[in-house]
C-alpha cells in the first residue's frame, strides 16, 4: 500500500504577476529543487488553514483564510509515496516576506518557471500557470485571471 502524503502550497503573486518560488534546503529530500511555499496538512486541519500556518512559518506572513484562492491541485505518484497537494492562489498579506527557515527565495516571472528545476509534482502546475497567463493581457490581469476561473 502506498503512503499518500496531503501537502497544501500557495502561488504568491507580486504587483508585476511574478510568482515567488523557494528553493529546498539542503538536508532535506529533493534538495536544490524550486517549489512553491507550503507544507504538510497536519491531522484536524483544513488546507487553507495548514497554508496559513505553513507560510507564516517559512515566510514570517499573516494571512486572512478568505483571501486564498484555488486554483487547482495535483495528484503525483513518487517512488515512496503519492502526494496530493492543492494550490492555492495569494495576492495580499501582512508582513514583510522573508526566509524564515534559510531557504532561498525568488520572484519568477511565469513565462520562466521552467527554467527553475522542480520536484515532478509541481511541473503540471507550472504548465497550468503557463497557460493561464496566455490568455491575460496585463500584469494585473495576469495575477487576477491566474486564480480565477
Amino acid at each position: 500500500m502506498t503512503k499518500l502524503v496531503l501537502v497544501v502550497a500557495a502561488a504568491l503573486f507580486n504587483e508585476r504577476g511574478d510568482v515567488l518560488l523557494a528553493q529546498r534546503p539542503e538536508g532535506k529530500s529533493m534538495a536544490g529543487l524550486w517549489e512553491f511555499p507550503g507544507g504538510k496538512i497536519e491531522a484536524g486541519e483544513t488546507p487553507e488553514i495548514a497554508l496559513a500556518r505553513e507560510l507564516n512559518e517559512e515566510l514570517g506572513i499573516d494571512c486572512k483564510l478568505e483571501d486564498f484562492q484555488s486554483i487547482t491541485f495535483v495528484s503525483h505518484s513518487y517512488e515512496d509515496f503519492h502526494l496530493l497537494m492543492p494550490l492555492f492562489g495569494l495576492n495580499h498579506w501582512r508582513g514583510e516576506l522573508k526566509s524564515v527557515e534559510g531557504q532561498v527565495l525568488e520572484w519568477v516571472n511565469i513565462d520562466r518557471l521552467h527554467d527553475y528545476p522542480a520536484p515532478a509534482a509541481d511541473i503540471p502546475i507550472f504548465n497550468e500557470l503557463i497557460e493561464r497567463k496566455r490568455h491575460a493581457e496585463t500584469p494585473e490581469k495576469v495575477r487576477d485571471h491566474l486564480h480565477s476561473r
